[in-house]
């Protein structure tokens, strides 16, 4: 077989996702290639994978990003294991593309040193982090991201220099990372990448990690190139949705996928309910827009969750449905921005709690809204994984573009009430000001758009 030319049968890769947002971020990537994808939020039965035959990509959404080493120690060999026996010859552990991570905190140096074992002849552990859609840039390991067309260095960033639990004091991932993991770690930066980069010297019995610098579309398709030939009987790869682009560039190149690929348009709906645990600034300024364009938008008040949780949650449950009866879209934040006094006097405790609350609001709306609501949306990574966990969904397809990262879903499920609703998980960074508004309008911007279905 001409491992350049030709896909293997079955499943091409299989991966866990550090958080769920995180998780259809990839699955939205491999979806609008051509890759026939779905999303698990349990590990996968026999009688589900069945349902869905073709299924090239299989992912289960995870919450690691925000645990520790020793939790990761408890949890990640098992969920990596029932990834691996799925037999694709790629395990990814799918990661932010802004590397969120510490050591005390969503180590992802920790999470590597327990999947390389499951692919065990593998000579390197490759890693791509750069997403140009995403405006992600790796350049000689420095990690850029861009705010408003505008690139920032990662220690430098507006949000991620100052992120509440895993700042980012370090832009070279090769020293961020070294503070993780003990292995070797090397890089392809991107002159080496375009000259025709030979792996070799960097191989070995101890499995390095070796990043790949991404800037642009042909650094995208070298790195997909060099993964995808080199992947030999299986590697691990600790990569955000850069690994999806990159192998679907590769794969375009040689043939192997449309040259245009895409995502359908959503129909818009009268309504959605939408929470958010966001302490981004770009969520806080979609908070403010929607405002202005009629959503009813009602605060939790922390110190009463933390202190009366049922209280609260009941009261700001109230008041959603009074805004859904008035024809409204109601829309509840437990906060507005970084700098906001409930972040700065919070703790992970509180940040939990936020989570908790979030999803027993979203699940009694759901359940108590005058009409059936079919489409809703959560913004913040933990408030995501927190919310989606609470619905009896077992799975997640992409239908639906709407912004880089965050498309929309539909969920499939053994509950009736839940099987067939829409949903977006939105990262905190994710969208322009109008985000909200375009879910409820199925409004798609700077997403690959096919014809509408």
């Amino acid at each position: 077989m001409d491992a350049g030319k030709t896909w293997p049968p079955g499943l091409l890769l299989s991966y866990y996702g550090d958080d769920f947002t995180g998780s259809t971020d990839v699955m939205e990537a491999f979806t609008a290639a051509g890759v026939p994808t779905l999303l698990f939020l349990r590990p996968p039965t026999h009688e589900w994978l069945q349902r869905f035959p073709g299924l090239r990509c299989v992912g289960l959404a995870g919450q690691s990003r925000g645990q520790s080493p020793s939790w990761m120690n408890a949890n990640l060999p098992a969920a990596f294991a029932s990834l691996a026996a799925l037999g694709a010859p790629l395990l990814q552990y799918k990661i932010c593309s802004t590397f969120d991570s510490s050591p005390a905190v969503g180590s992802i140096g920790r999470a590597i040193d327990l999947g390389v074992p499951l692919m065990p002849q593998g000579r390197w552990s490759p890693m791509v982090v750069g997403a140009p859609r995403l405006a992600r840039y790796q350049v000689f390991g420095n990690l850029f991201a861009a705010v408003n067309g505008v690139g920032h260095r990662l220690d430098r960033h507006p949000t991620m220099s100052r992120h509440p639990v895993t700042p980012m004091a370090e832009s070279d991932l090769r020293l961020h990372l070294s503070a993780q993991t003990p292995r070797r770690i090397e890089l392809v930066d991107m002159v080496r990448l375009r000259q025709g980069a030979d792996l070799q010297s960097l191989l070995g019995e101890d499995v390095p990690v070796v990043l790949i610098d991404v800037l642009d579309e042909e650094t995208l398709a070298e790195a997909g190139r060099l993964i995808w030939q080199r992947r030999g009987a299986g590697l691990f790869s600790a990569s955000s949705s850069g690994l999806q682009y990159a192998l679907a560039a590769h794969w375009r190149r040689e043939g192997l996928l449309p040259a245009q690929p895409g995502l359908p348009v959503a129909a818009p709906v009268d309504r959605i309910a939408v929470v958010s645990g966001s302490c981004s600034p770009v969520t806080a300024a979609q908070i403010a827009r929607a405002a202005q364009q009629g959503f009813a938008c009602e605060r939790l008040d922390l110190p009463r969750l933390l202190a009366w949780p049922e209280a609260e949650i009941e009261r700001a449950v109230a008041a959603a449905l009074t805004a859904l009866a008035e024809g409204q879209s109601p829309l509840v934040y437990s906060a507005t921005g970084p700098d906001d006094p409930a972040v700065l006097s919070s703790d992970a405790t509180a940040a939990e709690q936020v989570g908790r609350g979030l999803a027993a609001l979203m699940r009694r709306l759901l359940d108590r809204a005058p009409q059936r609501l079919t489409r809703i949306a959560v913004a913040g990574g933990d408030s995501s994984g927190a919310v989606a966990s609470a619905l009896d969904i077992a799975a997640l397809s992409v239908v639906a573009g709407l912004a880089p990262g965050a498309p929309l879903c539909r969920a499939w499920s053994d509950h009736s009430a839940r099987d067939g609703l829409e949903i977006v998980l939105k990262g905190g960074q994710m969208g322009g000001a109008d985000f909200f508004a375009d879910v409820r309008q199925g409004k798609s911007r700077h997403v690959l758009t096919s014809a509408a279905p």
